[in-house]
Formats: structure tokens, C-alpha cells, sequence
């Protein structure tokens, strides 16, 4: 009586509840919000929109949410897939490995898990995740010199073209600001453009005066650049900006704090690329 089958759109409205239920601490905007995203961006062939469900006589009783993304990795298209939200009733709990093994199927995808709870390491660790990224490093940039003559630039949803950067890099720009992100270009006195993208924080119902480093070419692009970025920040209130790390950060001031995120699958992902993953698709 027990199946599990692909997430479509005609599920939307019950899986939204069943979120709702699983996760009290977000509202059912949120999810249907995220479902919403998801079902006009575009996903790789052959593989779910939305993720899987568990059905018990035709009622979804428990949902894995996954985002499949092509990632361009060393000059090879390889698919990365982020395992978001999951929640099955307490009931039938002793069905939620039929989620995992069909969600992690494929050997050639890289599957990554940026949100994991404290108390799941182990389990994730046991089901051959390795950990990429240890923590946060809150920096505060503003305290960082700055670079002379850099100049900062807002990026808007509708940006087609920025000099010194890529079609691609001005997409992802471009795509992020319409999630509602704040995409920059820190431009070099000699015209060179440096893209990032950053993110509100919210720490359950607070969102404190901080950012998170969503994207940027490599982190050693937001040392550089931290100064012109932490001052621009400062005229908008946010003090602080958090990036994936390993330990502390030379050449920033900041604390770290242990958050780790892992992957399985061929690609380690680089830290500071959580481009297209759920903190952008549903929200932080």
C-alpha cells in the first residue's frame, strides 16, 4: 500500500501541507513559493522537478525535495543535486529509506547536503557522504582595506550583459537577483570584474545584520574584495558577511562556527558556490 513515485505539479498544494506539518517553524508560503520557483526553472532531462513522495492510499505521507542542477565542473557538464527538505510521517518512518535509495540512485550525479541538523552527521556520514565544508566564517569586511579605486555595481534580474564577465557568470547574476539575492561586480582599477552573489541571513525567526556569501569565482575573490564590499554593505545596515569555510580566514577579520555541508558522487563541490540551491530556490 506503500509507494514512492516523482513529485508532480498536481501535488503541489498537499505536499505544501505536509511541509507545513514537518517544518512548523516555516509557513506554507514558503514552500509553495520554492514548489513555485521550481516549476518554471529549468531542470535537467530525465531527472524530477520537484523531488519524491511516499503515498499511503493515494495521501502523501512523506517527501524528499531535491534540485538538479547542470554544473559546468572543470570544463565538463556534470549534474549536481542538492537533497533539500525531508519529512516523513512518524508512522511510516520505516519507508523513508525508499526515499534515499531512489533519490541517490544515480552514480554520475553529485548529491550535496548544505542544511544537515547536528544530530544527523553520523547517518549522513554512514551513508557514504564525505564533508566538504566545515562551518562559517563570519567576517566583517568593512574592517578589511580596501582595494583603490574598486568600485561596487548591483547586478539587476534584467542585466544581459556586464563587461569583463561572462554570459554565463551574468545569467547566474541575473537569475539570482530575480530570487531576490543581492548580485554584485566589484570592478578592479584596471577594469577587472570580480561576480558575487549574496543573501539575507535568517537564523530561525531572526534575521540578523548579515549576509551569506552565496556565490563568487573563488573565496580568495572576496578577500580581495571584502573592503569595497563590507563599505557598500554598511550604508545598508548589514554588518557582517558569513562564507563557507574550513577554519578561520586569513587576511579577515570574523569568528568561525562549526555548520558542516557534504556531498557523495565524483565533483567535491568549491566552497562559496551554493548557486541554485535551496537557500536561493525556497529561501534562507
Amino acid at each position: 500500500m506503500i509507494r514512492c513515485r516523482e513529485i508532480g505539479i498536481a501535488d503541489l498544494d498537499v505536499i505544501a501541507d505536509l511541509l507545513t506539518r514537518g517544518f512548523p517553524i516555516r509557513s506554507r508560503d514558503y514552500w509553495i513559493d520554492g514548489l513555485r520557483r521550481l516549476s518554471v526553472r529549468e531542470t535537467p532531462d530525465s531527472f524530477p522537478r520537484f523531488g519524491y513522495m511516499l503515498e499511503h492510499d493515494r495521501t502523501p505521507v512523506g517527501a524528499l525535495l531535491l534540485i538538479h542542477t547542470a554544473r559546468n565542473d572543470d570544463g565538463c557538464i556534470s549534474i549536481r543535486c542538492n537533497l533539500s527538505s525531508w519529512y516523513v510521517k512518524p508512522a511510516f518512518r520505516s519507508y523513508a529509506p525508499m526515499l534515499t535509495k531512489v533519490a541517490q540512485r544515480h552514480k554520475d550525479v553529485t548529491y550535496v547536503n548544505i542544511s544537515p541538523a547536528q544530530w544527523t552527521w553520523p547517518a549522513i556520514e554512514a551513508q557514504g557522504f564525505r564533508r566538504y565544508c566545515g562551518g562559517l566564517f563570519f567576517s566583517f569586511p568593512a574592517l578589511s582595506r580596501r582595494a583603490r579605486d574598486m568600485r561596487v555595481e548591483v547586478v539587476r534580474q534584467h542585466t544581459q550583459a556586464v563587461d569583463g564577465l561572462s554570459e554565463a557568470d551574468v545569467a547566474l547574476l541575473a537569475r539570482h537577483a530575480a530570487y531576490g539575492c543581492l548580485s554584485l561586480v566589484c570592478r578592479a582599477a584596471d577594469g577587472r570584474a570580480f561576480p558575487f552573489v549574496l543573501q539575507s541571513m535568517r537564523i530561525r525567526r531572526i534575521a540578523p545584520p548579515a549576509m551569506q556569501l552565496i556565490y563568487c569565482t573563488d573565496v580568495a575573490d572576496y578577500v580581495a574584495c571584502a573592503g569595497a564590499i563590507g563599505r557598500f554593505l554598511l550604508w545598508r545596515g548589514r554588518i557582517s558577511v558569513a562564507l563557507d569555510a574550513n577554519g578561520r580566514m586569513k587576511g579577515l577579520a570574523g569568528l568561525y562556527r562549526e555548520r558542516r555541508k557534504y556531498f557523495k558522487g565524483p565533483h567535491c563541490p568549491r566552497l562559496a558556490d551554493l548557486s541554485d540551491s535551496e537557500l536561493v530556490i525556497y529561501g534562507p
